[in-house]
């Protein structure tokens, strides 16, 4: 076995291959850039050294300078992760001509089944079935839109490399195709290095199947079974459980079946998954092969009973595979989510800034495997994935039970989420029913748009708690007073007590509080003059708050910042307005805010990939003037009105942060 392993990775699947590492007693090396050399990853390996700038291109892709740490900390072997050169074919050449184990496929059958187009080819060999669509060498524009016509409307473009969602569109009729031809060819270039694309026939809510299967170098090939992963957003996973309600015993060999023959037609060795469409005629279609260790791969550890990563490494040793297939039966039912930083209801634009609170479930049967902690910061550079929370139950209810209670135990501060629409779906009838197509979120409206949803009590009650004592601890420390009632700041008292508002979706909520005489941590509060309450706060930590009213309690997360309080409560987050003085040069332009915005900015940090406007442009309201690259995804900047473009900041090319001016437009005359 290895002795010391380089990881070529960063975030959550670091951490998860040097927890098996440091388990077989195999020495982990870390590499990081300059934005990661805090990281946890970092922090937890035996050794570190950097390799480059933030820019994924100048590090975590940079072979010459991965290598050059391999041979300088003595590693004996790679593990590259999934993402940035897990399937790229001539950093496994690299390992093996610099003498270095590649913890993967062969750098042969990575090229054969890392194409989707090749592997179609090899599934049809073994007579496996195959999704309609166009797969030849050519990649003009007119050859593309001809195949297109005649496969037909809806259709899929999908990048021949790589995978995560990326280079992929949905094209629902003619107009659009080669615009969207241009983009999937654009994002796969710089996702992967490689612009191919091929076409599919796209199917009406097909579920998305995969088999994981493990090959030795003795021969030996099984499956570990299916893990279903419909729901999705672009076309990326979401949730991911295994194993699949769909599959009866019959289908669910069938389809390992074909995915051993795939394998074995490819010459496959080590950890793999086959990726298959299962449209609602019980139909399934091959799709294509990873040829690396999958995001979801937890899932199918929790109903084996297998570490994969250690599978993984002593396949790469040599080691004969010591499973049979006729011994590998799923048991109990496991789910994973991923946590990623995000806003679902901005069409789920990346979020970047400093986690400033990481508050994590535990509990039986709860897994959570992370790669930032408080304190980390989430950039423009990586994947907005921030962690997995994965559990295990004996059966589907109980599994569905658990993640929702472990959703709402699940708490981050400091950059916008996705934990309410996990929550959310883990909440909704057609998941409990197990009716998951891959548009499961659009066919269910999720998320919904923001509408005026009524604010629970408990929230107001643990803002004002919480901000309060805030209060009274930074008065008990001030050198001016001893009194933190006479620290007042924008508060101001009433008969006893002290008036605090805040403003929720434009509703404001003003509360009164005031200490009770009977005992330390309870408050008699009012909301909006209703009958003043008795309520006890418990408070665990700096963010946990136990709001106790008569004989019932809340457990709520809260976080104050300068003008907001952010609680989560039940797995929903909440955005409470503080009030503060207003600012002069709103008071000062009255209704100006009325006004149509004339100012576009950018809304994350990233680079200017297509400037599709030019200066003294007459446009349409929602033309796309720019496509913005961050966190390895394009996000269209549009025209809010029809106007004329007056300013254009940036050129193709240019790294913008978050909120700078990209385009000055005025309303058409």
């Amino acid at each position: 076995m290895f002795k010391k392993i380089l990881i070529a990775n960063r975030g959550e699947i670091a951490v998860r291959i040097m927890a098996t590492c440091r388990e077989m007693d195999i020495r982990s090396v870390a590499v990081y850039s300059d934005a990661d050399q805090h990281a946890r990853h970092v922090l937890l390996a035996d050794e570190a050294y950097p390799i480059g700038p933030a820019p994924a291109t100048q590090s975590y892709l940079n072979i010459p300078a991965i290598l050059a740490v391999a041979r300088e900390s003595g590693a004996e072997a790679i593990h590259p992760g999934y993402g940035f050169l897990s399937e790229n074919a001539e950093f496994a050449e690299a390992c093996e001509q610099a003498g270095i184990v590649f913890i993967g496929p062969s750098a042969s059958a990575m090229r054969l089944m890392g194409s989707k187009i090749a592997a179609k080819h090899i599934a049809r060999d073994v007579q496996a079935p195959t999704v309609p669509g166009y797969n030849g060498e050519s990649q003009d524009q007119a050859v593309l839109q001809q195949e297109a016509l005649r496969i037909g409307f809806p259709l899929l473009i999908k990048a021949s490399a790589g995978g995560g969602g990326k280079g992929m569109r949905v094209v629902e009729n003619e107009a659009e195709f080669l615009s969207q031809l241009a983009g999937a060819q654009r994002e796969a270039l710089a996702a992967f290095g490689d612009g191919t694309v091929f076409l599919e026939r796209y199917l009406q809510q097909p579920r998305h199947i995969e088999i994981q299967i493990l090959a030795d170098t003795h021969g030996n090939v099984v499956h570990l079974g299916e893990r279903e992963c419909s729901i999705q957003r672009r076309h990326q996973k979401i949730v991911e459980e295994s194993p699949s309600i769909a599959l009866t015993p019959a289908l669910r060999e069938q389809m390992g079946a074909v995915a051993i023959r795939i394998a074995r037609a490819a010459n496959y060795v080590n950890a793999g998954t086959l990726e298959f469409m299962l449209d609602t005629d019980q139909q399934f279609y091959f799709l294509e092969m990873n040829t690396r260790l999958q995001v979801e791969h937890p899932v199918t550890e929790l109903v084996t009973g297998l570490d994969l990563v250690r599978q993984q490494l002593r396949i790469a040793a040599g080691e004969p595979l010591e499973l049979r297939q006729e011994e590998l039966t799923p048991r109990g039912h496991a789910i994973e989510v991923r946590l990623y930083a995000e806003d679902p209801q901005q069409q789920f634009l990346p979020s970047t800034g400093l986690i400033t609170s990481f508050i994590q479930p535990v509990g039986p049967g709860v897994r959570l495997d992370s790669g930032v902690v408080a304190g980390d910061e989430v950039t423009q550079y990586y994947d907005p994935m921030l962690a997995k929370l994965i559990v295990y139950a004996e059966q589907r209810p109980a599994a569905i039970a658990r993640m929702r209670a472990a959703l709402e135990r699940c708490a981050i501060f400091g950059v916008t989420t996705n934990i309410s629409l996990l929550h959310a779906i883990s909440l909704h009838p057609a998941f409990s029913a197990g009716e998951t197509p891959t548009n499961f979120l659009a066919l269910h409206h999720m998320p919904a748009t923001r509408t005026s949803v009524e604010l629970p009590d408990d929230i107001v009650l643990a803002a004002a708690i919480m901000d309060i004592q805030q209060d009274i601890q930074t008065a008990e420390h001030s050198m001016h007073t001893q009194n933190p009632w006479q620290s007042l700041g924008p508060w101001r008292t009433t008969g006893g007590g002290r008036t605090l508002t805040y403003t929720y979706q434009e509703q404001e909520y003003r509360v009164v509080i005031r200490p009770t005489t009977q005992r330390q941590e309870s408050w008699l509060i009012s909301i909006n003059q209703a009958e003043a309450r008795e309520v006890t706060a418990l408070a665990a930590n700096d963010n946990l708050l136990i709001i106790k009213t008569q004989h019932s309690q809340r457990t709520v997360y809260v976080q104050i910042q300068e003008h907001e309080v952010q609680l989560f409560m039940a797995g929903q987050v909440y955005h409470l307005l503080r009030t503060r003085p207003p600012e002069i040069a709103s008071a000062a332009h009255g209704s100006s805010g009325l006004q149509k915005q004339k100012s576009l900015t950018a809304p994350m940090a990233g680079t200017i990939v297509k400037v599709q406007a030019q200066e003294g442009d007459i446009v349409e309201a929602q033309q796309v003037l720019l496509i913005l690259s961050a966190m390895k995804m394009e996000h269209a900047i549009t025209a809010p009105y029809a106007g004329k473009i007056q300013r254009i900041h940036y050129k193709e090319g240019a790294v913008v942060q978050g909120g700078a001016l990209v385009v000055e437009m005025a309303e058409e005359e």
